[in-house]
């Protein structure tokens, strides 16, 4: 998917396997947010915090990821989840 070319072509410069932090905006409902924290593993380091009104929860993910492919496929799964927004 060409939308994440950039971000592939910053990691690449990087040594793998490294820590990455992922940070996602969900709206705040359970089966949106059950999607996010389901692309990871349970040995991950893993935040939700809601916003002021709650209609969104911030999810932040701390995880090792062993090369640059691995963490293009999780953001093109959670660009499948209408209404996330991964920052």
């Amino acid at each position: 998917m060409e939308t994440f070319d950039q971000l592939r072509d910053q990691l690449l410069l990087l040594e793998w396997p490294n820590v990455y932090f992922f940070k996602f905006i969900v709206p705040s409902d359970s089966e949106k947010i059950a999607r996010i924290t389901g692309l990871f593993e349970d040995h991950t380091e893993m935040t939700l915090h809601p916003s002021k009104q709650g209609k969104y929860t911030s999810v932040s993910v701390k995880v090792v990821m062993l090369d640059v492919d691995a963490i293009i496929k999780i953001y093109e799964k959670a660009s499948e989840i209408n209404g996330v927004i991964s920052l």
